[in-house]
């Protein structure tokens, strides 16, 4: 039953998805050949610089997250108290 119900929903999906190609491929065979190719091309720019804006950021946040530590460690050094020479030892 339950193998079932998994496949009926994959079924589904299935056919949500080939009517959106569908539509996606009837889009495009609308227009004149060049036209069509001349769009896909631009399409595919935008979302090539898309893909390089967001790399930009993620590669900012990266750099920053590292800065971050490097900080919190100049911080937590300053932070911690000194110790004089061999205060650290007990006296016996």
């Amino acid at each position: 039953m339950e193998q079932e119900a998994r496949e009926t929903a994959c079924n589904a999906a299935n056919a949500i998805c080939d009517v959106f190609r569908y539509l996606g491929d009837v889009s495009y065979a609308i227009l004149p050949r060049d036209l069509a190719h001349d769009l896909g091309d631009l399409n595919k720019s935008f979302w090539n610089g898309v893909r390089t804006a967001v790399d930009k950021e993620i590669e900012w946040i990266d750099e920053r997250v590292a800065g971050g530590d490097k900080l919190r460690e100049e911080w937590q050094s300053r932070c911690q108290p000194e110790e004089p020479a061999g205060a650290g030892e007990p006296v016996s």
